[in-house]
């Protein structure tokens, strides 16, 4: 996960933070020495380190805030701003033109992942911001790389235009703007050519599709786990095409995160979107804000709600409550609920987007999602009317059911008793006017 290491040292450091009585100079010199070592581990590039730990003791000291009733608190807020200030603070939004085409021309080293970002853009601005995309195959030197950007905008249903690989990227380009401006597209996403390093025909190419057409934003595609090559690669570009941006492609898999938080502050270029999974679905808006919150283990809610809405659907869900207030939840209910979670990733994943949730190991996510599958053979091995009204449930009916499904008796009861723990937090949900009770509880069970 991105930046679990991180944020694994940060929760300590601000643990130890509020646990102190008394703010000194000498203590938070201590905690200052203690982020810096974290920083470093997390591969952030070193100066980005040096003025990133004197900001924040300088803003310490010149806030007075050692004589603040409680300074942890000020401190900690000192931290977040900072942080979101490294990560590219109002740096990652795009402005998108009116009435008129925004074009984004995607730049980057061969193998950074630029086609399939692409087309990951063009789904996310199609079903998340309602624009009408346009792609266009302007790499015409590697292999099969216009096949593959057409068969992932057609698995998209976006447009896809291209000339093949007899005509020069430029003219592709300039058609393209043409098309996108004829067909009343909202946004034109221009696939480029890469290098396996820099050099001046790859960048004299950028440089003519730039000049041939009006480009509104010239993102860089940069590898999470290249590290701080990240940084080198996108320092280049920058100053041979003048980028606005980056786009951070497999940043679920960098523990360390040390290439994101470097960039911004070294670049004085924000993150624009994050890769965070290989699926046509996984790019996010990149939020500084948000990304600081998760880092220092204060959550993120906002993104939480915003991946729940997208992927749950909005009736069912209003459907699953109306059911569940009424009384009348049954087995393919929780079954069903069951399912809607999975739909949102890992538990893993979902519990960092919420403060206050206990951390779970592979071994018990594991253990949940063997026992979610259990539960799905069982109940699926009941009569409709056993599914409807788990009270008929006696001792022969377990029998025939644990046999019909190659369970054991006490895997059924398992199912029954999770069943009821839900049914009674429904109850607590009416008792409550409907509001959540809260939720720590309930998490810890599901791995008991």
């Amino acid at each position: 996960m991105a930046f679990e290491a991180l944020s694994e040292k940060f929760s300590k450091i601000i643990k130890r933070i509020k646990g102190e009585h008394q703010l000194t100079e000498s203590n938070m010199d201590s905690i200052l020495k203690e982020i810096r070592m974290a920083l470093l581990e997390a591969d952030v590039n070193f100066k980005v380190v040096k003025e990133f730990i004197e900001t924040i003791k300088n803003k310490c000291i010149g806030m007075d805030v050692y004589k603040e009733l409680n300074p942890s608190e000020m401190v900690i807020k000192i931290v977040k701003e900072e942080l979101t200030n490294l990560l590219g603070s109002g740096k990652s939004e795009i402005t998108y033109n009116n009435n008129k085409v925004t074009t984004i021309m995607l730049v980057g080293l061969q193998g950074s992942g630029k086609t399939t970002t692409a087309a990951k853009l063009a789904y996310l601005m199609k079903n998340k911001l309602n624009k009408k995309v346009l792609l266009a195959a302007c790499d015409t030197y590697r292999l099969a790389a216009i096949d593959q950007l057409k068969e992932l905008a057609n698995s998209i249903n976006v447009d896809c235009f291209s000339l093949g690989t007899e005509v020069s990227p430029v003219e592709i380009a300039q058609k393209a703007y043409e098309e996108a401006k004829l067909g009343l597209y909202d946004c034109l996403i221009i696939d480029t050519a890469g290098r396996l390093s820099i050099d001046e025909e790859l960048m004299d190419e950028l440089n003519n599709i730039n000049n041939s057409i009006p480009i509104d934003e010239k993102l860089i595609v940069v590898d999470a786990l290249s590290g701080q090559e990240a940084l080198n690669v996108t320092k280049s570009f920058n100053e041979k095409i003048s980028l606005t941006g980056v786009i951070m492609s497999k940043l679920d898999s960098d523990s360390r995160g040390g290439a994101a938080l470097s960039i911004a502050s070294a670049t004085g270029l924000g993150i624009k979107f994050s890769g965070v999974g290989e699926k046509i679905q996984d790019l996010d808006i990149f939020y500084p804000d948000r990304m600081a919150s998760r880092i220092l283990g204060m959550g993120d809610v906002l993104t939480f709600v915003e991946k729940v809405s997208s992927q749950i659907d909005e009736k069912e869900a209003e459907k699953s409550v109306k059911k569940m207030m009424s009384n009348d939840f049954t087995l393919l209910d929780m079954l069903d609920q069951m399912k809607q979670v999975q739909k949102l990733g890992s538990v893993q994943s979902l519990l960092k987007f919420i403060p206050g949730m206990p951390k779970i190991t592979d071994e018990q996510e594991e253990k949940l999602n063997k026992e979610m599958k259990e539960f799905e053979v069982i109940i699926n091995s009941m009569t409709p009317e056993e599914r409807m009204n788990p009270a008929i449930l006696k001792n022969s009916r377990k029998v025939r059911i644990a046999k019909g499904c190659g369970k054991t008796n006490a895997d059924v009861n398992k199912v029954i008793k999770k069943y009821e723990q839900m049914k009674e937090m429904m109850k607590k949900m009416k008792g409550r006017n409907g509001k959540f009770p809260p939720m720590g509880g309930g998490f810890n069970n599901m791995f008991k």
